[in-house]
């Protein structure tokens, strides 16, 4: 296990309790489906929660990054940050939802940008091919053995000393992690969802639980760059 530091979140936050409520009473909802239908308030509510985060990823990197794979990238409201420190970046966007593409074109039509309507956990990344990888409050809806999956992926599209930064908010404690587990198992269940088949339930995993998929995927070197609340930014390398 690599070695981390930053501090940990106490209590459980608005998102577990909102869970030990009851029911919505509605079947949750398909991934693009979901985004897509709120594309006209997304980039609101998330600079809203993570504006600060968005602002300043790009200070995250290391000097030099030339190309960059951006994993679930909606309409990419992170590139802003990306492309005032590196306004030569050959950036490939992969995203469900091609209502979110189509803006993120609109918003950046004379970059280098490559854009891909696609799930990335069944995508082929390719190997060696990034300087970088980034996600962006996404993979809280992975099932950690998806997560690790992806995290192997991710770590063989980077080439030899390149660098993978997550941020996304995380479970604050195991007790936080198991409820928003079990919600997901009792929507499933209760909505006959089938195996296999990406809906909109969170379940995002503590900070100890992260860095053991990456490290098991084979990154090392993992850093905690920044936590507010549940909002981490990690940050792990391919060895050069």
């Amino acid at each position: 296990m690599q070695a981390h530091d930053g501090p940990r979140t106490g209590g459980i936050p608005h998102l577990a309790a909102e869970l030990a409520g009851p029911d919505p009473g509605e079947p949750p909802e398909e991934m693009a489906d979901f985004f897509s239908r709120r594309v006209d308030i997304y980039e609101d509510r998330h600079l809203g929660r993570w504006g600060e985060e968005y602002a300043h990823i790009a200070d995250c990197f290391d000097e030099k990054l030339e190309r960059l794979l951006d994993i679930g990238c909606g309409t990419g409201l992170e590139l802003a940050s990306l492309y005032r420190r590196f306004p030569a970046l050959q950036v490939t966007g992969i995203d469900l939802s091609e209502t979110m593409l189509g803006q993120l074109r609109a918003s950046y039509p004379d970059r280098d940008l490559r854009l891909i309507q696609a799930d990335y956990t069944a995508w082929d990344l390719g190997e060696r091919e990034y300087d970088g990888v980034l996600s962006f409050e996404t993979l809280h809806h992975l099932l950690p053995e998806e997560k690790e999956k992806l995290y192997v992926k991710m770590f063989r599209a980077l080439r030899p000393g390149g660098c993978y930064m997550e941020c996304d908010y995380m479970a604050c404690c195991q007790e936080e992690q198991d409820l928003c587990w079990n919600h997901y198992q009792y929507r499933r269940a209760k909505y006959g969802v089938r195996p296999g088949r990406l809906v909109h339930i969170d379940i995002p995993l503590t900070l100890d639980r992260q860095v053991e998929l990456l490290d098991r995927a084979g990154f090392v070197n993992i850093q905690v760059l920044h936590q507010r609340e549940c909002t981490v930014i990690l940050k792990a390398y391919r060895p050069g």
